[in-house]
C-alpha cells in the first residue's frame, strides 16, 4: 500500500474502487467533466442523494469509472463533519483509505490537520488518456458547501437561518448546475416592528472606458462571432482588461494544477475582472483544461449545453481569452471571460426588471404590485455594494447592522421591513426564480402586507454578483 502526500498521484487498476474515511465525517462526491463543473442534479452524491451512475454512497463511497455518465472525467471526494456547525479542526484529521474491487488496500492519504475549514476536498479521481488516476488534494473551505459550490457550479439550498453557523451544510436539498457565474445562493429575512425580528432562510457603479484588445489569438474572435451570428446573438468584442484577468486566472490555475472559479490564493476570477478595472452588470466564464488551440477550445464550448449557452448569450458584448501551458501537471489551462459593462442606465434597467418580475409573481397570487421606494432602493444598493467591498454574504453586516437598521439609516420610517439577498445569479430572471423556489424568499415576495420595494445589485467579490431585495410596509 502507498502513502500519498498532497498533490501525489496513483495509477488505478481497472474496475471499481472504494473510498472510506473513518470517524465522525460525511463523505460526498462531485462528478464533473474537464471544465470542473457538475452537469446537473445527478452529479452530486451525498447522504440525501446517495447514488449516481458509477458512484454509490453506503457508508463507504464506491466509484466505478467505467460506469460514470458520458463525458465525466473527474470524481472529487469531499468530507465534512457529521455534526452540523462543527469545524474540522475540532475533529481528528480525516484519513482517506482506498481499496480495489477485491478489498485490497491501494493507498492512504492523511492531509495536514484542518483548522477552521468545514469541508475538505480529500482527493480526485481523474482520467488521463485511457487510464484513471487518483490525486491527493487536501483543499479546505471555511464556508462549507457554499465554497465548494463556487468551484463546481453546485447550487446549494437550505431551509435554515443564513446567519446560523453551518446552516448551508445542514440544509442541503439539491445540487444543480448554477448559472455560469458559478455558485448561487439566496437568503431571506424579515422584521416586523411590532413583534421583533424573525428570519426565514432558504436556498440560497459610471461606465468603464472600453479598452480594445488586438486581434484575437489564432482566430478566436472570428470563431466566436460566427457561432453567435448563427444563433442570432450580437458580435462580441475583445477587451484588454478581460484578457488580462483571464491570463492571471489561467496562470493561477496552472500553478496549482487545478481548475476553479477561486484559485488557492483565495482570489476569484470575478475579483480578477474588477481588479483589472472592468465593472460589469453581468459576467460569465469558461475554465477548461485540455484543448490545444483556440479552435479546439471553441469547439469544446459549443459541444456542451451550458458552455454553449454562455458563448452564445446575447447579454455578453465583451470577451477575453488566455491560456497557460505550465505547472506541475503539464496541462494547458484556459480561461475565457464574457461580460457586459456597468452603466447607470444598465443598473436602473436591472433593478426595474427585478421589480417587474417580482410584481408579476404577486399578480399571479392576486396581490397588489409593490411600488419602488427610493429610500429602500438606496439601502438595498448600499448593502449589495457593501457585501462586495467587505467580502461577506449575510443579512447582518460586519458592523452588526440588520436590514431594518439600514432602512432606518437611509431615512425610511416604514414599520415593517423584509429582505431577500442572493449571490451568483447572472440575471434578474435567474435571481427571482431562485427566490420563488425558496419558501422563505417566496413568503417575502408574496407578503400581502408589503407595499414598497427597493432593489440593489453589485458585481464583483468572490461570488461575482450580489443582489438585495428590500421590502417595506
Amino acid at each position: 500500500m502507498s502513502e500519498l502526500v498532497p498533490g501525489g498521484n496513483l495509477a488505478l487498476p481497472g474496475g471499481a474502487v472504494t473510498v472510506r474515511v473513518p470517524g465522525p465525517f460525511d463523505v460526498s462526491a462531485l462528478i464533473s467533466d474537464d471544465s470542473g463543473k457538475v452537469g446537473g442534479d445527478g452529479d452530486f452524491v451525498f447522504y440525501n442523494q446517495p447514488a449516481a451512475p458509477g458512484a454509490l454512497l453506503r457508508g463507504e463511497l464506491t466509484v466505478d469509472p467505467a460506469a460514470l455518465r458520458a463525458g465525466a472525467t473527474r470524481v472529487t471526494v469531499a468530507v465534512s463533519p457529521a455534526e452540523p456547525g462543527t469545524t474540522l479542526g475540532r475533529l481528528p484529521s480525516p484519513t482517506l483509505h482506498v481499496t480495489d474491487a477485491a478489498g485490497r488496500s491501494l493507498t492512504r492519504f492523511a492531509p495536514p490537520h484542518p483548522r477552521q475549514e468545514t469541508v475538505l476536498l480529500l482527493a480526485e479521481f481523474y482520467r488521463r488518456g485511457d487510464r484513471w488516476k487518483l490525486r491527493a488534494l487536501g483543499q479546505g473551505y471555511a464556508d462549507g458547501l457554499a465554497g465548494v459550490a463556487r468551484d463546481f457550479g453546485v447550487d446549494v439550498a437550505d431551509d435554515t437561518s443564513a446567519s446560523e453557523p453551518g446552516a448551508l451544510d445542514r440544509g442541503v436539498r439539491r445540487a444543480a448546475l448554477a448559472p455560469t457565474a458559478g455558485q448561487a445562493r439566496v437568503s431571506a429575512t424579515r422584521h416586523r416592528t411590532a413583534t421583533g425580528p424573525s428570519d426565514r432562510s432558504a436556498h440560497s457603479s459610471g461606465p468603464p472606458a472600453f479598452t480594445p484588445s488586438p486581434p484575437g489569438p489564432e482566430g478566436f474572435l472570428a470563431l466566436v462571432n460566427s457561432a453567435r451570428a448563427d444563433a442570432g446573438s450580437p458580435s462580441a468584442t475583445l477587451d484588454a482588461r478581460l484578457a488580462s484577468a483571464a491570463r492571471e486566472h489561467a496562470a493561477a490555475m496552472a500553478t496549482t494544477g487545478r481548475l476553479g472559479v477561486e484559485s488557492r490564493d483565495g482570489v476569484s476570477v470575478y475579483q480578477r475582472v474588477t481588479g483589472a478595472g472592468y465593472a460589469y452588470l453581468t459576467v460569465g466564464e469558461h475554465l477548461v483544461s485540455g484543448p490545444r488551440t483556440p479552435a479546439e477550445f471553441v469547439a469544446y464550448c459549443l459541444r456542451a449545453d451550458m458552455p454553449r449557452r454562455t458563448l452564445l448569450d446575447p447579454a455578453f458584448i465583451h470577451t477575453g481569452l488566455a491560456h497557460v501551458h505550465d505547472g506541475p501537471s503539464g496541462d494547458t489551462y484556459w480561461t475565457a471571460l464574457w461580460a457586459r459593462p456597468f452603466t447607470p442606465d444598465g443598473l436602473a434597467g436591472t433593478a426595474a426588471a427585478v421589480t417587474d418580475l417580482t410584481n408579476r409573481e404577486r399578480a399571479r397570487a392576486g396581490l397588489r404590485p409593490l411600488a419602488v421606494d427610493p429610500l429602500l432602493t438606496g439601502a438595498a444598493q448600499a448593502h449589495s455594494t457593501d457585501m462586495v467591498a467587505r467580502a461577506f454574504y449575510s443579512h447582518t453586516a460586519p458592523d452588526g447592522s440588520r436590514p431594518w437598521d439600514r432602512a432606518a439609516a437611509a431615512g425610511s420610517t416604514r414599520r415593517s421591513i423584509g429582505e431577500n439577498i442572493a449571490c451568483g445569479q447572472r440575471s434578474p430572471a435567474d435571481v427571482v426564480e431562485g427566490w420563488m423556489n425558496s419558501p422563505g424568499h417566496r413568503a417575502n415576495i408574496l407578503e400581502p402586507g408589503f407595499t414598497h420595494i427597493g432593489i440593489g445589485f453589485a458585481g464583483g467579490g468572490r461570488a461575482g454578483t450580489y443582489w438585495t431585495q428590500l421590502f417595506g410596509a
